[in-house]
């Protein structure tokens, strides 16, 4: 890791410190099926309203790193299993940002009470991610053929992935 960071809980107040990083993700197009055109108000409503909760990796200088929203996968019968979704600032990739959120992800699911947690939309070309999930436990257990239109590479499929937590 190059720097020094931490992460901490955000609200929908200061929603705008990832603002810049959803941009660039909604931008590559390549990890999200995101519309191109979301914008500030409807990022801040998916990623900050409740059962969600939002946490920020920010550098000692203040400035944000990566980010993710945690909450359950399904409502009802199927809150036990938590969800998670995540983005890394370009500018931090390689400096450890995403592992430390996948850690704090986890303890944060273990804390809340879920006992799994399932990511439901990996597009499987996200090989950096596909490579992280798996380091921490994840497994593919299944796959959509042809989900995600990649901008680059045409239709590709998506990944299922899950763990016990």
């Amino acid at each position: 890791m190059d720097r020094d960071f931490s992460i901490r809980e955000i609200g929908p107040d200061e929603f705008e410190r990832a603002w810049p990083i959803f941009r660039e993700v909604l931008a590559r197009g390549e990890s999200y099926n995101y519309a191109a055109d979301l914008n500030l108000d409807g990022a801040r409503a998916m990623w900050t309203s409740p059962p969600y909760r939002m946490f920020l990796a920010e550098a000692d200088g203040g400035e944000a790193l990566g980010c993710y929203k945690l909450g359950p996968n399904q409502r009802g019968r199927g809150d036990h299993v938590a969800n998670a979704s995540y983005m890394v600032a370009e500018a931090a990739w390689g400096q450890g940002v995403g592992t430390a959120l996948c850690e704090h992800s986890l303890t944060q699911a273990r804390k809340a009470g879920f006992l799994a947690m399932q990511f439901n939309y990996v597009v499987s070309t996200n090989a950096a991610a596909v490579h992280l999930w798996s380091k921490h436990g994840f497994a593919i257990v299944g796959r959509v053929p042809e989900a995600f239109r990649h901008p680059t590479l045409g239709l590709v499929d998506i990944y299922v992935m899950h763990r016990m937590l």
